[in-house]
């Protein structure tokens, strides 16, 4: 679903006010979660979303002429084909997104993250299963691939870099950095 549960949000705070990153892309950023909770903390960040539903652009006023937008960059298209160079961030947003893709795909779009220059990335997705179809007519929203926590800590792990977790009930949420 383009919306995500209230869990390790709190979490996700307390990483973002300790890096402020400058500049962020939120891959999938469905109805603009991340870009609602960070904006408020850390003004005059420059965000650029990659969202592959077009329908999501106008249904959550990702990008509007007639007032400040949510992101001042938008990208309609799949992230993982998308361009490198919007992956060389100060921080790079997986929010409940990388389940919805082969494994191997969501390993080859944090290896591309970690590859273009991104200082730090935020995932965040289910640990427990959470079995789930198309939403609204966006087949994207299916889940493939469901995470196991110690999968994830391992994956990120093979990046190189400081990895921080949080492992609520339903959603894991790691805080991947450079420079720890």
């Amino acid at each position: 679903m383009p919306t995500s549960i209230a869990e390790g949000k709190d979490w996700s705070v307390v990483e973002f006010q300790r890096h402020l990153p400058d500049t962020v892309t939120d891959v999938g950023p469905g109805e603009g979660t991340y870009a609602k909770l960070f904006r408020p903390v850390h003004a005059g960040i420059w965000w650029t979303g990659i969202e592959i539903h077009k329908p999501y652009v106008a249904k959550h006023k990702l990008r509007s002429t007639k007032t400040r937008s949510m992101y001042d960059e938008l990208h309609v298209e799949d992230a993982r084909t998308s361009d490198q160079h919007l992956f060389h961030r100060d921080l790079v947003i997986f929010g409940d997104v990388l389940e919805h893709m082969p494994r191997e795909d969501a390993i080859a779009l944090l290896g591309k993250a970690e590859a273009a220059g991104a200082w730090n990335i935020l995932v965040s997705l289910p640990i427990v299963e959470a079995p789930q179809g198309e939403v609204d007519g966006n087949p994207n929203e299916a889940h493939i691939h469901h995470w196991d926590a110690d999968d994830m800590d391992a994956v990120l792990a093979e990046l190189g870099g400081h990895v921080e977790s949080m492992r609520g009930e339903t959603l894991g949420v790691w805080w991947w950095s450079r420079r720890g």
